[in-house]
């Protein structure tokens, strides 16, 4: 009995290392030199800005000062104020940008505010669409970057989308920081190595204005962009990786807004492993679509802090079952994964995220994922299965 657990065991194990192998392969090709390219050589098409908000009243003026710096004549600049109390379209309209309001108590969520605008962008249709968050700064020439790359390519283009920690954060946000450096730097620039395409990340994402019919755009699905990504790439538009434009923005202050971020992200991406990824690996396999199957591979990479809990948990009780007479392959298969992901998440901060957090402080990043271990209960327990804006800081 002992035997037949234990070889069960290792089949477990080895679908759990599984996804460490990709992690590890994304950061060892991130560190590699990066290929030259080509310069655009398209004209700059005519862009429109879609900026969905919801309440953001108190940051959305430097949003929008951050995107009509980098606007040429035909540009339009549309802020779709989404189901708001507060005073958000009379700030976006007095800051310059073009305006409409959606109030729909039975809709909601960032996929419908994405259709209403883009419904009444086409009255007068641009060439590519880019969304932006209420809550970001762009960096010098991302507009100009994402365009020219997006109708270049024919394809979405994602821009590099970067999470900062507040002045004065805590470990848990310097932790965070690090966190999403590797899922949206790293990893996406180790997939572009091998030509492969990246996952959108819900802003700074650029379409060709025409893709946009492949897609479903009003969804209350609490990860729309991670969807979206998918059904672009079923349909032979895979999204493409862009680091030369930069999207900033900082994680909440508040517990508050931490929690209900990290609840809304983490909730849905593992939704979608359980529900999609089994399903989208076969089909990507059955029609030898590639970049289907490299999309698929990167979701299936669960949080760096999900990962760390689950392969320390295989690992003990392989060792357990070892020493109470099981087999060794459970324990030999659990060894090396650990071995594996303490080195990829070590080489990804040698090169990315010295930077962001110091050793000593990466050393705590155990205790970090076990106290995430609520949240995955949580899952378990009571999913959220609907959108919820996260709670922005006041400034």
């Amino acid at each position: 009995m002992i035997t037949l657990l234990g070889w069960l065991f290792s089949v477990v194990l080895l679908l759990i290392v599984l996804p460490v192998l990709v992690l590890f392969v994304q950061v060892l090709l991130a560190c590699l030199p990066v290929r030259s390219r080509a310069p655009a050589r398209a004209t700059r098409p005519r862009v429109a800005v879609l900026v969905p908000a919801h309440n953001e009243a108190p940051v959305i003026v430097a949003t929008i000062n951050s995107i009509k710096a980098q606007l040429v004549a035909g540009d339009r600049l549309l802020v779709v104020a989404d189901n708001c109390s507060d005073d958000t379209a009379a700030v976006a309209r007095a800051a310059g940008a073009e305006v409409v309001e959606r109030s729909n108590d039975q809709q909601r969520g960032k996929g419908f505010a994405l259709e209403f605008g883009t419904r009444h962008l086409a009255g007068d249709a641009p060439e590519v669409m880019i969304v932006i968050d209420a809550d970001c700064q762009l960096g010098q020439g991302t507009i100009e970057q994402l365009a020219l790359r997006c109708i270049e390519s024919g394809r979405p283009t994602q821009a590099l989308d970067l999470m900062h920690a507040p002045a004065g954060a805590g470990l848990k946000v310097q932790l965070a920081e690090f966190a999403w450096c590797v899922k949206n730097r790293v990893r996406p620039r180790g997939w572009a190595w091998l030509g492969l395409p990246c996952p959108l990340m819900g802003t700074g994402m650029a379409f060709v204005w025409k893709d946009l019919a492949l897609i479903e755009l009003g969804s209350d699905h609490i990860v729309e962009d991670l969807k979206m990504g998918l059904d672009l790439c079923r349909n032979g538009k895979p999204p493409l990786f862009c680091p030369d434009a930069l999207v900033t923005s900082y994680f909440p202050r508040t517990e508050e807004g931490l929690v209900s971020q990290r609840t809304r992200w983490e909730h849905g991406h593992l939704g979608v492993i359980l529900g999609d990824a089994p399903k989208l690996f076969v089909e990507s396999l059955r029609q030898r679509n590639w970049n289907l199957l490299a999309m698929t591979l990167d979701m299936w990479v669960p949080p760096l802090a999900l990962l760390t809990l689950v392969l320390g948990a295989g690992f003990v009780l392989s060792w357990l079952l070892f020493l109470f007479g099981g087999p060794s392959a459970p324990a030999l298969i659990a060894t090396v994964g650990m071995a594996i992901l303490g080195t990829a998440i070590l080489l990804a901060w040698s090169q990315f995220g010295r930077a962001i957090i110091s050793f000593t402080a990466l050393m705590y990043a155990p205790l970090y994922a076990l106290k995430k271990i609520p949240l995955y209960i949580g899952f378990l327990l009571k999913r959220q299965v609907e959108w919820v804006r996260s709670k922005r800081d006041d400034h």
